[in-house]
């Protein structure tokens, strides 16, 4: 998929879901697996915040506990005036499940940047230290 559109569209629409009443900072991913299927998620917020889980992080787990195993591209749609990208906790979770995909960011506003994991995370701990 080189038009990114659908996925940002379903990143987009996963965003309503948010559950995010203490920070009504609203995040949706949409994560497309080789099989063609688009997995989504929204963050949902705990009060104790240390238990919050990331829109990505979400998508990424619904994924794989489908039974996916392989992913093309994830999308991340928030808000913000300055495209957001992924805290440091889901880049490590998209680099261990996804690798080197294209991380489309986006925002409400429709502008759209596209950065290889790699750019975004270039010295990733993975199974090779191991």
């Amino acid at each position: 998929m080189s038009d990114y559109g659908k996925l940002v569209a379903a990143a987009k629409q996963a965003r309503e879901n948010a559950h995010a009443p203490y920070s009504n900072f609203r995040v949706g991913a949409a994560l497309l697996a080789k099989s063609g299927r688009v997995y989504t998620g929204c963050n949902v917020e705990n009060a104790t915040y240390g238990l919050t889980v990331c829109a990505e992080r979400v998508a990424i787990l619904k994924a794989i506990s489908e039974g996916e195993r392989g992913f093309d591209a994830i999308a991340v749609v928030t808000h913000t005036d300055a495209l957001t990208p992924p805290c440091g906790a889901c880049r490590q979770i998209i680099w261990e499940f996804c690798g080197d995909v294209p991380v489309v960011l986006s925002n409400l506003k429709g502008q759209v940047e596209v950065h290889r994991m790699s750019e975004l995370f270039p010295r990733p701990f993975d199974a090779s230290f191991l």
